[in-house]
């Protein structure tokens, strides 16, 4: 039977796992208490720790309404009870009355007086294989004293596995009491999360493989100089800004895991970087799918290239907006609902440029078998099958994504929760390494470029004009040679005849 503290905590849970924790040194300002069941609590952070963690709190002060503290009398102790409670997240059914199938979070008077529980306290029943978890610290008002503030504690963390802290009360004469103060988590390696630490080592690993890629093209850029065209001066633009968002994303993990706060402005600047990027990309294998600069010189007038323009700047907002609250938002500042909003436009948005990449692409292969431009048609169709195949993964790895997330609410398999980020940058780097592999400068560019001069550009309406012309010229040429030849057999006659 689920408790009550289940029932209610739960959901909440999984509100706080949608948004991503601001930093591993948690600052609470003067925040509020929520009332859940018969207890009051607040989440003062959750985090993945290795063992030979430590959790120290710093400077954390309870402070409850005058109200509150005036009813009591001045020489009397222990007039008001916090507690901290830390537990790992498979202890929670733990917590509360489970165990004794009630509903109930803080002891009462009957559950006392059988001394399963003190007065007062919330219930807690100890993991037998780890005798020191849920963990629970006391913290008691004194007199009329408005403010207490905890002593300045370390737990130390023996075990790997995702922790949750908790402050709790159950006297409902503190309701309104609110926190300030600040919790410092620590890992053996660094403030880095837990569950974030493997994205920074793939992260260098990104760094180094675009600055490869980089180089390669660069050395290629330069032997052909002469034979560049503008695509591939987007598909520069697009492996720069790559190898500059991955470095910036490992030097802003790497300042998070030496000092335990998210530097704004570097993460401001990643943050850009991933848009800017993410946006340029998907631009570019537009502009390839409609065939520019390899079946057409333009994009086919003013019209169409306003269009792309309006949707890569759509697109760029919309994807700006979500990194922007995954990034720098606060733990407690939004809802799940405010970044369901930010993920739909984003969505929408995929969904236009991938209708419009295979309408495009469907149209260019449709023009190049036309013209029995077979070097182009291979390149276009090799083309069209990568992105295929990547938009079919793209796909099973979104159900993957909904399924992993749907069946681990509480983030348990933490350990390999960083393979979904990872497959996203790895798909992309595949897709931007295929296009430079087809579209590589080369001394031959007559098998990708547009060349106007061998009447690569001309159309059925093209055609049918010549041939017309052709016929009308052929006529004209067989009419003069019938009348030169008639004139001449004239004359031939003449001759005879003298």
């Amino acid at each position: 039977m689920m408790t009550a503290f289940e029932s209610h905590a739960i959901p909440l849970l999984l509100l706080l796992l949608l948004i991503p924790i601001n930093a591993s040194i948690h600052d609470y300002s003067n925040e509020p208490f929520t009332h859940r069941s018969d207890a009051f609590f607040f989440h003062g952070g959750s985090e993945a720790l290795l063992a030979k963690s430590f959790i120290r709190f710093e400077t954390v002060t309870f402070t409850r309404p005058r109200e509150s503290a005036i009813v009591q009398g001045r020489m009397q102790q222990n007039t008001g009870l916090v507690e901290a409670i830390l537990l790992e997240v498979r202890d929670r059914n733990r917590i509360g009355g489970s165990y004794l199938k009630s509903d109930l979070i803080c002891c009462d008077p009957k559950l006392a007086k059988e001394r399963i529980c003190n007065l007062g306290e919330v219930i807690i029943q100890k993991n037998p294989d780890n005798l020191e978890l849920p963990k629970r610290i006391k913290t008691f008002f004194q007199g009329t004293d408005e403010q207490v503030q905890m002593d300045t504690t370390t737990l130390d963390i023996n075990a790997t596995g995702m922790y949750y802290l908790y402050f709790m009360f159950c006297d409902p004469s503190l309701k309104g009491t609110t926190i300030q103060g600040r919790t410092v988590w620590r890992n053996p390696k660094g403030y880095l999360p837990g569950k974030m630490a493997p994205l920074m080592t793939l992260y260098g690993f990104m760094s180094l493989a675009y600055l490869l890629l980089g180089l390669c093209w660069f050395l290629r850029f330069v032997q052909f100089w002469k034979d560049i065209i503008h695509l591939h001066y987007h598909i520069t633009a697009v492996i720069a800004l790559g190898m500059c968002e991955m470095a910036v994303w490992y030097f802003e993990y790497a300042n998070f895991n030496s000092t335990g706060t998210r530097p704004m402005g570097i993460t401001l600047w990643a943050v850009t970087f991933t848009s800017v990027k993410k946006t340029l990309s998907r631009l570019l294998l537009l502009v390839v799918s409609m065939g520019y600069g390899v079946v057409r010189p333009t994009l086919g007038g003013n019209r169409i290239a306003y269009r792309v323009l309006l949707l890569g700047l759509l697109y760029f907002g919309a994807s700006e907006a979500l990194e922007l609250v995954e990034h720098l938002g606060n733990i407690n500042d939004f809802s799940g609902k405010t970044k369901l909003l930010l993920v739909l436009p984003v969505v929408c948005l995929d969904s236009c440029f991938i209708l419009w990449i295979f309408s495009s692409l469907s149209k260019t292969l449709e023009k190049l078998q036309t013209r029995r431009n077979l070097a182009k048609l291979e390149l276009y169709r090799k083309f069209t099958n990568t992105l295929a195949v990547s938009v079919l993964l793209s796909i099973a790895w979104i159900g993957f994504e909904l399924y992993f997330n749907a069946t681990d609410p509480l983030n348990e398999l933490w350990q390999i929760a960083w393979i979904i980020p990872a497959f996203w940058c790895l798909l992309s780097y595949a897709l931007l390494l295929v296009i430079c592999a087809l579209w590589a400068p080369s001394r031959n560019p007559t098998r990708y470029a547009y060349l106007e001069e061998t009447g690569d550009d001309f159309d059925e309406e093209g055609i049918s004009l010549t041939s017309s012309v052709a016929k009308i010229t052929g006529d004209v040429a067989a009419k003069l040679e019938r009348k030169t030849d008639l004139a001449f057999g004239e004359d031939l006659e003449e001759d005879k005849r003298e």
